[in-house]
């Protein structure tokens, strides 16, 4: 039996035998839990944060109570109505997304150093657009990049990426926000279109003016319905026409199939258009006079602003580039 007296004394015994190592699994996971509260500001809502992230909204909820717990203050005010950050919450995310951004941007340069892309990306894109051209052009983008995945809202109403955590939005428009890293796509121009039937049996206009006696089908948007032309031989010869008809729509595809059906002359994107123009089951009328300041001229893929695009997000804009890289034309 060892004698002990002769043990180390306590003081000496902890100079020379080693230290438990001190584990500060809470800090740690600080990044993880930071991380949540940064998407609510950016959301306002605990149940698109958790989407974004990927989690569940009690896991999320749970991340950002820890964290009030560890710091002693509330960080997030919640109603049944609004969520929404207290002075403390908004100084810690103001303080604190800029170090987490740089973070995730390491870790996707590294992802993308190992090889294979992964991940999800979320894209917002108009219904018509979305359902006849990005939609079918996704197919041959999963067999190239099997790893990733994309979660396609289509919405004709105009998102704010970053507040609805969107990666991607394709837009048709002339100008694309300057706040936003911008892929042109290729070209889009509006056509004015009725059915050989609607044309036989009210007749064809020769001149814009003459649209005022159709029964013409106008976007749904506030306000008179007007449509604005200009000659193509001579730009500045421009013409406002009030129109007027039986049936309004918010929908390029429901308005182009009422025009099919002889309702009207319609004013259509040519994504919207061109099969039917190939069948010969609408025609393009005043082919002399562009249509201006209605759609836009050209479709984009529009990206959150940032030094560093994911890889994932320049794949996909450059599939979509080539997928459309002929246009709408008939």
């Amino acid at each position: 039996m060892p004698d002990p007296s002769n043990a180390p004394p306590a003081a000496e015994a902890s100079r020379t035998a080693p230290a438990a190592p001190r584990t500060e699994l809470r800090d740690e996971l600080l990044w993880s839990q930071l991380q949540a509260l940064v998407a609510i500001a950016r959301l306002g809502s605990f149940t698109k944060a958790a989407q974004r992230l990927g989690l569940s909204k009690a896991a999320v909820s749970q991340r950002v109570a820890d964290l009030e717990r560890h710091l002693d203050q509330q960080l997030v005010q919640r109603t049944t109505r609004s969520v929404r950050l207290t002075d403390a919450g908004q100084t810690l995310v103001t303080q604190a997304e800029p170090g987490l951004l740089l973070l995730n941007r390491s870790l996707s340069e590294a992802r993308e150093a190992a090889g294979t892309p992964r991940g999800v990306l979320r894209v917002t894109a108009p219904v018509a657009l979305g359902r006849q051209h990005v939609a079918p052009a996704l197919v041959d983008f999963f067999d190239r990049y099997p790893a990733l995945r994309i979660e396609l809202d289509l919405s004709d109403r105009l998102v704010p990426l970053a507040q609805e955590g969107f990666d991607l939005a394709i837009r048709h428009t002339s100008q694309p926000p300057d706040t936003h890293v911008a892929f042109r796509l290729c070209g889009s121009r509006a056509l004015l279109l009725a059915s050989p039937a609607y044309l036989a049996r009210f007749g064809t206009p020769a001149h814009p003016a003459e649209l005022a006696e159709h029964r013409c089908l106008p976007y749904l948007r506030p306000g008179p319905a007007q449509w604005f032309f200009e000659r193509r031989e001579s730009p500045e010869e421009r013409l406002r026409v009030p129109v007027q008809g039986l049936f309004r729509a918010g929908n390029s595809e429901v308005l182009r199939d009422a025009a099919l059906s002889g309702l009207g002359l319609a004013l259509l994107p040519d994504f919207s258009a061109r099969d039917a123009l190939r069948r010969g089951e609408l025609v393009e009328v005043l082919p002399r006079w562009r249509v201006v300041g209605f759609f836009g001229d050209a479709i984009y893929a529009i990206h959150p602003w940032s030094s560093h695009t994911p890889q994932g997000v320049r794949l996909l804009v450059d599939h979509l580039r080539g997928a459309m890289s002929e246009g709408f034309a008939a």
